[in-house]
């Protein structure tokens, strides 16, 4: 499957070395694209979150021990491995930005593009989306509410993306070459740290797309050739690693 060139691709660079694992991305993911609390929040083959946080450790005992936090939403990938099954068109590569739309009303949630998906970024919803009383007066109106039985995922807040378009349209601006703070998920701008950099990858002067070809700058599963669109920066060594077993060693001082 050929990557579609795209004039606008957004993409993300998640700095692991200022994550702290506080999951503020993933509360700001649930309350912004309205993801019912979970039933069961113990089952985790039933959980539903389209952004989840990792823990990675070095694996060495003290004093050298040292873990790392990795937020994992949709890679949007360039040549998704997930539209390629799926048998009704449920999920495809031609949104503009380069996002991988998810077409809820045609899902019949057969979930094969989540055997498919090789970052564990799809979710099936298992249950009829239901809030604690007043909870539902919360509800973002521009988000729809899944119903059960089909696949979610994270849409770079898709949302977001229409409104800042209509903005740019509205003030005779060119929809297509927004400004870099004109469109951010709610990931990107809950982080306290700053560790999502959110931006077009296809404009050398937002700073995702310098990040992105930093030499600290990696994606996951690199090697299985789906080209994702989110980036991940680590100035340690092991970190890197994680992110793709296949990867070279790199030599060290005195090799």
């Amino acid at each position: 499957m050929e990557a579609i060139e795209f004039k606008v691709k957004w993409g993300m660079v998640i700095n692991i070395d200022k994550c702290t694992g506080c999951g503020a991305c993933m509360v700001a993911c649930q309350a912004e694209n309205n993801i019912a609390p979970m039933v069961d929040g113990s089952d985790k083959r039933m959980t539903l979150t389209w952004m989840l946080v990792y823990e990675l450790s070095n694996g060495k005992p003290f004093p050298e021990h040292d873990i790392a936090y990795l937020p994992r939403p949709c890679m949007q990938c360039g040549k998704p491995s997930c539209s390629t099954v799926c048998p009704v068109i449920a999920t495809t590569k031609d949104e503009e930005g380069g996002i991988v739309s998810q077409i809820y009303p045609r899902c019949i949630g057969c979930r094969y593009c989540m055997a498919a998906c090789p970052y564990h970024s799809r979710y099936f919803n298992w249950y009829d989306p239901k809030w604690p009383a007043g909870m539902e007066k919360t509800l973002n109106i521009s988000t729809s509410v899944r119903p059960r039985g089909v696949v979610e995922k994270c849409t770079f807040c898709h949302h977001r993306f229409m409104y800042a378009k209509e903005k740019a349209r509205y003030n005779g601006e060119d929809p297509m070459d927004l400004p870099e703070d004109a469109y951010i998920p709610a990931c990107a701008e809950i982080c306290p740290t700053g560790a999502i950099v959110f931006g077009n990858l296809n404009n050398p002067e937002h700073k995702v797309a310098k990040l992105a070809k930093s030499k600290y700058a990696f994606r996951l599963l690199e090697r299985l050739g789906t080209d994702p669109q989110v980036y991940y920066y680590s100035e340690r060594e092991w970190v890197r690693r994680q992110g793709d077993n296949y990867l070279p060693h790199e030599k060290t001082k005195g090799e």
